[in-house]
């Protein structure tokens, strides 16, 4: 976020830069209002490039076997853009790499589900996915394994056809 800042700070400061050099090759004849003005909309789009940068940025950063399973565009009235082209603030992924499963159940998988947002920190959940009956539950301290290796005491959440989530874990 600091870096972003800087990185704004330079932008505004070099396109206000590149126009006084260019009032002073043409020898005074530009507005005096034009360096600021330049100034600021070099720092507006160098915010929005940012802003819409970032998910693809961090999508490519991703370990290997880290699928992205859903995104959360965003739309703001302060930023009337993001009405025609939203971005992408937030999104969620699937270590398909360590998934677990049992030999007894073998469409029951254990994993990390990852939570990224633009400007929060990265959060780590554990997931049972039931790819059989599609299903999912977050891994609780309080959830226990039964004797035929499911997990018992989980707050089972009925997936719709299209849960991201489970499409991109099972594979469907």
């Amino acid at each position: 976020m600091f870096l972003e800042l800087i990185a704004v700070i330079f932008a505004g400061i070099a396109a206000a830069g590149v126009v006084m050099l260019l009032n002073r090759t043409l020898k005074g004849r530009l507005p005096r209002w034009m360096a600021p003005v330049a100034a600021g909309l070099a720092m507006i789009g160098v915010t929005i490039a940012s802003e819409y940068g970032w998910y693809s940025r961090t999508k490519a950063a991703l370990p290997e076997g880290l699928a992205v399973a859903e995104t959360v565009e965003n739309r703001s009235l302060y930023r009337p853009w993001t009405q025609v082209v939203p971005y992408v603030d937030r999104f969620a992924a699937v270590d398909k790499a360590t998934m677990k499963s049992h030999a007894a159940h073998p469409q029951v998988f254990l994993a990390d589900l990852y939570f990224f947002g633009r400007w929060a920190p990265v959060s780590k959940k554990a997931a049972v996915l039931d790819c059989g009956k599609w299903r999912r539950a977050l891994a609780a301290g309080t959830a226990a394994f039964s004797g035929d290796g499911l997990p018992k005491g989980l707050d089972w959440i009925a997936a719709e056809a299209d849960d991201a989530i489970l499409t991109t874990a099972c594979g469907g």
